[in-house]
Order: structure tokens, then C-alpha cells, then sequence
């Protein structure tokens, strides 16, 4: 940047978690309101012309990211609209938004984020850190400079979760490490970018910005679940979890999407519940792959039983899409069959028959 260009604007939006977290009483961490603004006033390198300006805005209720629920990701996605609109009188639009959040749930907040933003004219970068941001060994000064920096960037607009030296796609990313700084991987997708002494950009990867307004998803209360298959799991277990008003079940199967192929009745609730309106979705438990219904009978069985493949969506990817696509008010078909598109670069599309 030469000292004729303007500075590029950055919202950071102050959700919660460890980064901007203080020792209780107790000596415990957690979250409390101002914090954070005091931690930024001893980083100089934020007045440094290199870096965006930064206009930081608390959440009135700052939380464990354990404690986040999808009415919280609603609030996120408005205010990063906000941010990137601007207001009559208000500040200028921004160019890039950092969400500080913590990482227990970031991976879900970040998919459930690429859903309902349509239409992003700039990059949103998730980031956090493993040691809050006051501590001498915190890993939260790099991941909020660089996150800064990344959301500075012109040329993509996607949501994006950085931690640890990797820039990647928010509704690919999981949470692999409690104690790695490295705590994020992004199984079946190379990162975005890659943070070393320099970045390495991904340019045949990134999602450029739209040309349209930029619109957000609204979150119904529907009823979406997740359940983990596991050896001796019954027809009743199932049963219980998909009773009403539950209206989408992300099942995490075994390998490349088995489930028990014996178990008639198993198979029978299934098959109940999608005749009568859910939407079941097929995920695998692996880390790295996806779902290919075809390949055993096992695997069949679920797809005749009206299951939905989702590829190789992560977990995360899977609820989050889930839920925000039952919030529209489609019926179920239309939702099933837009959980096997690709919508947001979330899954890979299934190669030509």
C-alpha cells in the first residue's frame, strides 16, 4: 500500500471467545465486555498504515462460543450486512469483516454464515485463538493482524475461518486440534490461502465478489438434528431423536455412508420418517472423503430407504445448510435435492453418471 491509496476499512465484530477472554475471580477464562478494546490499545502495529483501519463492535452479550445457538448466527450475518451497507450518517461501508469467535463452534457458525450470505461483496474472516489475547504466549496476536490483513484483501468474497497459518473455506473447515495452534483443518479442500513469510493464494479456488445486492437468509425454528451412528444402536434410539417436530436429521454414517443393512427396522424408521416429510442426510464420519451411496449394499439400503447422499460435506456444513434451507418453507423434496447441489462451495459436485 503506498501512501497515496486510503486505508481499506475492516469491521471486527467482538462475538466472544478465547481471544478477547480475561481470568475470573476463579481464575477461569471467560468473556467480559470491554476487554478486548483495552487488550487493542497495546497493539501499536493497529495504527500502522499497512494494516486496514479498524472499527471494532462488541456484541451487547459476548459468548463461549459452546454457548451459540443459530438465533446468534442470525445476529452475526445482520450485523456483517451492516457492515458491508453502511447507514445514512453511519459509518462507511466496509471492506472486509473479521468475526472474532471461538473456536468450539466455529466451524458451524462459518458454514451456517456462507449460507446466509448472498451475494458477498467482500471477504468475512473468522478467526480466534487457543490462549486469549492478554496472555504472553497467545496465539491471538498473529491470527488477529493476519485476519485483518486477509480481510483486507480486494479480489474475493467468501466466509473464511484463519487460524494458525491457513486461510480456509468457512463450510469446509472442522475443528481438529483442542490444543494445536493449527486447530482447524479443511479435509477435502486445499486451503484458500496459505500463511507463511509470504501468502500463497489460491486464485483458482476463491469465490470472487458478487455483482448483485447482498441479501440474508432468515432462520425459522425448525427442528434439525444430528445423530452419530455407532455399533448396537437400536430402531427405538432413532426413533426417539426423530420424533416430531423434527423436520431434518444429518445422519454421520460409517465410512463412504453404510449403515446396519440387517436392522429392517432401523431401515423402517427411516423410511417412516422421510415418507411423512424429513429430510435425511447422509454424512460420513471419516475426516477426508464423502458419501458414495452406490458402492455397498449397505449404503444402498439408506438410499432406498429415501436417505439423501451429502457428499463430502463436513458435519458442520451438512446442520448448517440443513437448517437454513428448512427455514425457507420448501418442501421437502425441493430441500433434499438442493442438499446435494453445491450452493456455496461447500461440497464437491458429483462427477457425470
Amino acid at each position: 500500500m503506498t501512501d497515496t491509496q486510503p486505508r481499506r476499512r475492516v469491521v471486527v465484530l467482538h462475538t466472544g471467545g478465547t481471544l478477547g477472554m480475561v481470568r475470573d475471580a476463579a481464575g477461569a477464562y471467560a468473556p467480559r465486555a470491554g476487554a478486548l478494546a483495552t487488550a487493542l490499545t497495546r497493539l501499536p502495529e493497529l495504527d500502522d498504515p499497512r494494516l486496514p483501519s479498524v472499527r471494532l463492535e462488541e456484541f451487547d452479550e459476548l459468548l463461549d462460543s459452546s454457548d451459540v445457538r443459530p438465533g446468534d448466527w442470525q445476529r452475526i450475518a445482520d450485523r456483517v450486512a451492516a457492515a458491508f451497507c453502511g447507514a445514512d450518517g453511519g459509518p462507511p461501508p466496509a471492506d472486509g469483516v473479521v468475526v472474532l469467535h471461538g473456536t468450539d463452534t466455529m466451524a458451524y457458525s462459518a458454514s451456517a454464515l456462507a449460507f446466509l450470505l448472498q451475494g458477498l461483496p467482500g471477504p468475512v474472516v473468522l478467526t480466534g485463538s487457543q490462549l486469549p489475547l492478554v496472555e504472553v504466549r497467545s496465539d491471538g496476536h498473529d491470527n488477529l493482524v493476519t485476519s485483518l490483513l486477509l480481510a483486507a484483501t480486494p479480489g474475493w468474497a467468501e466466509v473464511a475461518v484463519y487460524l494458525g497459518g491457513g486461510l480456509l473455506r468457512g463450510c469446509r473447515s472442522t475443528k481438529v486440534s483442542t490444543s494445536g495452534f493449527d486447530a482447524f483443518a479443511s479435509p477435502n479442500l486445499p486451503p484458500l490461502a496459505e500463511v507463511g513469510v509470504d501468502v500463497t493464494w489460491r486464485h483458482d479456488l476463491l469465490r470472487p465478489p458478487a455483482g448483485g445486492p447482498l441479501r440474508v437468509g432468515r432462520l425459522a425454528d425448525v427442528g434439525v438434528v444430528a445423530l452419530r451412528l455407532f455399533p448396537g444402536i437400536t430402531a427405538d434410539t432413532l426413533r426417539n431423536v426423530l420424533r416430531d417436530p423434527v423436520r431434518g436429521l444429518v445422519l454421520e454414517t460409517y465410512g463412504s455412508g453404510n449403515a446396519p443393512s440387517r436392522d429392517a427396522e432401523l431401515l423402517a424408521v427411516l423410511r417412516a420418517a422421510v415418507e411423512r416429510g424429513v429430510v435425511v442426510v447422509n454424512v460420513t464420519q471419516c475426516l477426508r472423503g464423502g458419501v458414495q451411496m452406490g458402492a455397498y449394499a449397505a449404503g444402498r439400503a439408506l438410499a432406498e430407504a429415501g436417505v439423501v447422499s451429502g457428499g463430502d460435506l463436513t458435519a458442520e456444513a451438512a446442520l448448517a445448510k440443513l437448517l437454513v434451507l428448512l427455514s425457507r418453507g420448501d418442501d421437502p423434496r425441493t430441500v433434499a435435492d438442493a442438499m446435494a447441489r453445491d450452493l456455496a462451495g461447500e461440497l464437491t459436485p458429483a462427477a457425470p453418471a
